[in-house]
């Protein structure tokens, strides 16, 4: 009983090391950002039958998140480059309040989108979901090629999806690929990197891609 008490300790004080040694090296050194290059695909930018937004986050209150609203802007300026001629923002909503996509359609036609360029998708709640709904959306259309907009360590995941879904997927990078300076930015980066990585793995074993 000792012995097993005393190996358990041993592996709980390891884990421990580990993770404080993982924590420091997030926090001080550029290992976010390698990873998030290594993970990135080099963006596809070339003309395509529609530009594909996945979902993000939004507040109650109808407020985008960063990553949302970086997703967003990338896909408006990809369909002001003239790069596809349909643009598919995709997002629920969270607490009863507007829905991502109604939130992301508005700002598209701001910036001058006609709004019979804009496609909205409000149901999906996962990637694979996501995948799903374009493909019914898309399909009746006769759409092949899509850019697909989301961050670096979510078009590991994202892009298979999409693929079997039976797009030809160019994957552009929402993310900007520059490295952090401050350790809670790094640590930041790294935990979204983590929480990818999770969700690959997930989907791996389940089967999905």
């Amino acid at each position: 009983m000792d012995t097993t008490v005393r190996r358990g300790d041993r592996v709980c004080r390891t884990i421990g090391l580990a993770g404080i040694v993982f924590f420091l090296v997030s926090a001080f050194s550029p290992l976010a950002y390698r990873l998030n290059q290594w993970m990135a695909d080099s963006p596809r930018l070339v003309a395509s039958d529609a530009i594909v937004v996945l979902g993000g986050w939004i507040s109650p209150s109808g407020m985008l998140s960063l990553e949302s609203l970086r997703r967003t802007n990338r896909g408006i300026e990809l369909y002001r480059r003239g790069l596809a001629p349909v643009l598919i923002l995709l997002g629920g909503s969270t607490g009863g309040g507007p829905t991502e996509a109604e939130v992301r359609a508005a700002q598209a036609r701001l910036h001058g989108i006609p709004a019979d360029a804009i496609l909205t998708e409000t149901r999906a709640r996962t990637t694979r979901e996501e995948a799903a709904r374009v493909k019914a959306l898309l399909e009746p259309r006769g759409v092949r090629t899509v850019l697909l907009v989301t961050n670096a360590g979510h078009l590991a995941r994202a892009r298979p999806l999409f693929e079997r879904a039976g797009f030809e997927v160019r994957g552009v990078p929402s993310d900007p690929l520059v490295g952090a300076d401050a350790p809670e930015s790094r640590i930041a980066q790294m935990r979204v990197l983590v929480k990818e990585f999770l969700g690959w793995l997930y989907y791996r074993i389940a089967g999905y891609i």
